[in-house]
């Protein structure tokens, strides 16, 4: 497994989600890999302080602002 395929698979794997074969592939990739062995690290932080943060709405006009943004973006994609 290179590099590129062990960051696709960085959430699947954080959630459990890989099956036994690329659960212990991952694993094998990550023991030798610096690079992703730190990406994983900054992703668990990530979660972690994600998880802290309080639910709140968001205002009506930015999600409206944010929803045209994102329409316009796709559309010149």
């Amino acid at each position: 497994m290179n590099c590129r395929q062990v960051v696709e698979l960085m959430t699947d794997y954080l959630e459990g989600a890989l099956s036994a074969i690329d659960r212990a592939r991952f694993e094998e990739h990550i023991a030798g890999c610096d690079g992703c062995t730190a990406y994983l690290a900054q992703l668990r932080m990530a979660r972690k302080i994600m998880g802290t943060l309080a639910d709140e709405p968001v205002p009506a006009l930015v999600e409206k602002e944010l929803l045209e943004a994102f329409r316009s973006w796709r559309s010149t994609r």
